[in-house]
């Protein structure tokens, strides 16, 4: 088995596969890539058993075969190299040899049988959308999902599809962000969980692309298309909560405000807050609203004053200014819209302007109690 490789195109895709490897793997043959060469084509896979991520090269060879490479090695390797044409040949000594314009470096490789097979999925279904659109779709929600164990449906992000519109959903039960798409539908009816790592890694490639996703699922797992790559991952398993149901829907109360305004006000006061609850205070009256923080234990307080527009009656609210900020954050936004009924009730944050034609976020943040 021998083959020819451009070392910084090989590098780029073995960095995206390297994301799929963890730290600490309980079988060895995880540390490793799984190289299938097939003539022209050479097929790199990584696997952590729950994701397998596969990516296709084009490589001079006329040659078959498949051996499972050392990826740190490997990847520690070819940061070092400047570009250049890399030949591998595979030694009688259970060795690869890699040559490379200055020398030669030979690494001990594992079994191609030793590694996990993909799944292959039965009778999936199927839905076709933009890359950029899903990457969009998770980077708006996936900071909201949780990271409890015991509660694994919520450390996910929801896909919901229908004949009328995508919705991603994520929350932890102090907040929630629902992101639909009306221009993109699916043929039939679905809902799955997916889990956050295989999310993080399609989030990192698919940004900017305006290539095409295809994704299958079925009951237990979910398998990505886009390009060159394919990306296989095991679903959560579990119902997800009715989230509908937790959010308000009488919100007499609206504050439209600028966005960097409020957020660096959010900011800059939420440092002068108490460190274990973050909490800050919002009290809105007429067109000012007025944001307080206070450590007693430290005697740190800081308040300001920003006008806004308000309808509704006079209230306070408090909340953690961690999430609010992260919220804020991930809008992207002029103006927003924070609409309230109660001081216990959650508030919904959704943005006045900034969205394509056919998408809606909103985004949930439940309030803390405050001392009076």
């Amino acid at each position: 088995m021998k083959f020819i490789v451009s070392s910084s195109y090989l590098l780029k895709q073995l960095q995206v596969l390297g994301g799929v490897i963890n730290n600490s793997n309980t079988l060895p043959i995880l540390d490793n890539f799984l190289f299938e060469l097939e003539h022209s084509k050479l097929t790199v896979s990584a696997s952590d058993l729950e994701t397998t991520m596969a990516s296709t090269l084009e490589v001079e060879s006329d040659s078959e075969g498949s051996v499972a490479i050392p990826a740190k090695l490997l990847l520690e390797t070819l940061k070092t190299f400047p570009e250049q044409p890399l030949t591998f040949v595979i030694e009688d000594n259970n060795t690869i040899e890699i040559s490379s314009n200055h020398g030669k470096y030979a690494l001990a490789y594992a079994s191609a049988d030793d590694f996990p097979k993909a799944i292959s999925l039965d009778s999936p279904s199927t839905t076709t959308l933009g890359a950029d659109i899903l990457a969009t779709a998770i980077s708006k929600t996936i900071f909201a999902a949780g990271n409890d164990d015991l509660r694994p449906v919520m450390s996910g992000v929801f896909f919901q599809f229908s004949t009328e519109s995508l919705t991603f959903v994520a929350t932890d039960a102090h907040k929630l962000v629902k992101y639909s798409r009306t221009d993109v539908t699916a043929n039939e009816t679905a809902e799955f969980i997916m889990p956050k790592k295989p999310l993080n890694l399609l989030k990192g490639i698919l940004a900017g692309s305006d290539e095409d996703v295809t994704i299958e699922y079925n009951d237990s797992n979910a398998k990505f298309s886009f390009e060159n790559s394919v990306l296989i991952c095991r679903l959560i398993d579990g119902k997800y909560p009715n989230y509908e149901a937790v959010i308000p829907k009488e919100n007499p109360n609206q504050l439209t405000i600028s966005r960097n305004q409020f957020l660096n006000s959010v900011r800059r006061v939420s440092i002068f807050s108490n460190k274990t609850t973050h909490q800050i205070r919002l009290k809105i009256a007429g067109a000012e609203l007025n944001i307080s923080a206070e450590d007693v234990d430290y005697s740190n307080k800081a308040e300001e004053r920003l006008t806004c527009d308000y309808q509704g009656d006079d209230m306070q609210i408090g909340f953690n200014s961690r999430f609010l900020s992260e919220m804020l954050s991930n809008l992207n936004a002029e103006d927003i819209q924070l609409e309230m009924s109660m001081p216990n009730r959650a508030g919904i944050l959704t943005p006045i302007d900034g969205l394509d034609e056919g998408e809606t976020v909103t985004m949930l943040v439940m309030p803390v109690m405050l001392n009076s």
